[in-house]
């Protein structure tokens, strides 16, 4: 399969995983005038029920294969647990789909070259589910920071945290920071090259349920992240620091994601004797709040994948990018095994 020839031809995305985010994904292709959904796969029968009640045309199975092995689908998206994702989206690509695979890209650095390299070998496309890349207010923030309305970027900390869903396969960072990551690669267009993270295990002695980690980007911009399932409060929230002004974007608030600071230090020159000095002067300016567009970011990432199988395009989150996030979190990991040593990637 080398693309679709005609423009009106709809893509066919069958969708392995049916739990808590597949669904969305469902519906989104399923009703897409460029898309559709033949085969739903899903390990849990409950899963495919309620698909089954809510797109009743939709073939439900628990086997994998039959989403990858059907000769109409051109693609396949994959929501699955990542220890999952090395095996299936290697099958699909095999099988000669383009794949749309959920973050984290895979659990380990060679997992994902090897699937960067069998996808150049087929000419397949793959494209990670960095669905915070599609959304308007995080586009918006980077207009802001590309703008010079801020300053130069001193630093950025985001938390992420929830009372669960807790993971066995991967620790709450590579759960959760792979969307923090992802962000911080936008705004800043470019990759860390260091970090030093903590954590601790309550819910399981093998998997950690929270990390701080702190990621050194190029120019010494200093990146944290929270991430945690043992917390009493839902936060989705990023704090970018800049010399002029500060950003707080939430995620959590519809009204209002975007807050811009005009808060920060004033230094004033003062001559004492024949030495220099300086005072710092508290600055508190104006909360301004700038608007959004009110878009569906899920929408705009199926949309995006639609349009790359057709045209063949590079996708804006593409496993380039999924390796280097994985190199990330790997160098992490290792942080975490040394005592909060500090790796360099």
């Amino acid at each position: 399969m080398d693309g679709l020839s005609g423009k009106d031809e709809k893509v066919v995305v069958n969708v392995i995983g049916a739990g808590r985010w597949g669904p969305n994904i469902i519906r989104n292709f399923y009703a897409s005038p460029d898309s559709t959904v033949n085969v739903v796969c899903d390990i849990k029968e409950a899963s495919l029920a309620r698909i089954k009640a809510r797109f009743p045309s939709l073939t439900a199975t628990s086997d994998h294969e039959d989403a990858i092995r059907d000769p109409d689908a051109d693609a396949v998206a994959i929501i699955t647990p990542a220890s999952t994702h090395f095996e299936l989206a290697e099958k699909a690509i095999a099988a000669g789909k383009d794949v749309l695979l959920e973050k984290p890209m895979a659990t380990s650095i060679e997992e994902c070259e090897k699937l960067i390299e069998l996808a150049q070998k087929r000419d397949r496309i793959i494209m990670l589910g960095h669905t915070f890349k599609y959304n308007p207010s995080i586009k918006k923030v980077k207009e802001i920071i590309e703008s010079g309305e801020i300053g130069r970027v001193i630093s950025l900390h985001a938390v992420r945290t929830n009372l669960g869903p807790v993971r066995s396969d991967v620790n709450a960072l590579w759960d959760l920071g792979s969307h923090d990551l992802s962000i911080f690669n936008l705004w800043l267009n470019s990759f860390p090259n260091g970090v030093t993270a903590s954590g601790l295990n309550y819910l399981s002695p093998s998997v950690k349920d929270t990390v701080m980690a702190t990621f050194i980007y190029p120019g010494g911009i200093v990146a944290s992240i929270h991430a945690s399932w043992l917390h009493p409060r839902k936060v989705r929230e990023i704090t970018v620091v800049g010399e002029e002004k500060m950003i707080v974007w939430d995620d959590l608030d519809l009204f209002a994601p975007i807050k811009i600071f005009d808060r920060g230090f004033d230094k004033e020159e003062k001559y004492i004797d024949t030495f220099g000095a300086h005072n710092l002067n508290i600055r508190n300016g104006n909360i301004t709040i700038p608007p959004v567009e009110g878009r569906e970011p899920l929408a705009d990432e199926c949309k995006h994948f639609i349009e790359c199988v057709k045209t063949r395009r590079t996708p804006i989150s593409d496993a380039a990018e999924g390796l280097e996030i994985v190199k990330a979190l790997t160098a992490a990991d290792e942080s975490l095994r040394g005592n909060s040593i500090v790796v360099a990637f």
